[in-house]
């Protein structure tokens, strides 16, 4: 359980730079150049996974609580907002950014709360409010920083995107969902 709380702890960290401790990003890309700065965050972001992961992994499963039935279909349901969200984050903005304000966050944090409701294991717990969390102070910095002007929202550039962010959200769902999840978490997400 300690290595899953220290990959909790340093792929969080990694990802608050900028809420913690806002100029060090700054003064790291003035010292290393953006791409210098970019290939070590990437760096630190994927060995922190890495420990997350493996953490994940070994820690003991301790059951909490034992989800209802049936709760397994309302975390695939809610994932099929969080892929569209997510999705929409990556696109250049349309409706669906704009009135989210930070899509990937959404998508982050519906996908935390949708786990929760269907994992009631302690390494699953922990994993999960981490990151709703995480979700929750990265848009209370969001709006911070918004309302202190240091960041200008996106622009809306067109309704296409609202249209390829739902087909590429589903596509993505569906991936994942009838494939992915069980190759790489080892469980069908309809399977229970």
């Amino acid at each position: 359980m300690t290595l899953l709380i220290l990959g909790i702890i340093l792929f969080i960290g990694v990802h608050m730079i900028r809420v913690v401790v806002p100029g060090f990003r700054q003064a790291m890309i003035a010292k290393l150049g953006r791409g210098g700065w970019g290939g070590l965050h990437s760096v630190m972001s994927i060995g922190s996974l890495a420990v997350l992961v493996w953490g994940y992994a070994a820690a003991p499963i301790v059951n909490l609580w034992f989800p209802p039935m049936g709760m397994n279909h309302l975390t695939v349901t809610l994932m099929l907002f969080a892929s569209i969200c997510l999705v929409a984050g990556l696109l250049p903005a349309g409706h669906i950014a704009m009135k989210t304000k930070h899509p990937v966050v959404l998508a982050v944090k519906i996908w935390a709360l949708a786990h929760l409701l269907s994992n009631g294991d302690l390494r699953s717990v922990l994993l999960f409010v981490a990151f709703l969390a995480w979700g929750v102070v990265l848009r209370i910095n969001y709006k911070r920083r918004l309302r202190a002007g240091e960041i200008t929202p996106q622009a809306f550039v067109s309704t296409r995107f609202d249209a390829y962010a739902v087909v590429g959200g589903i596509a993505l769902w569906a991936l994942i969902t009838f494939w992915l999840h069980e190759i790489l978490i080892g469980v069908a997400p309809l399977a229970m």
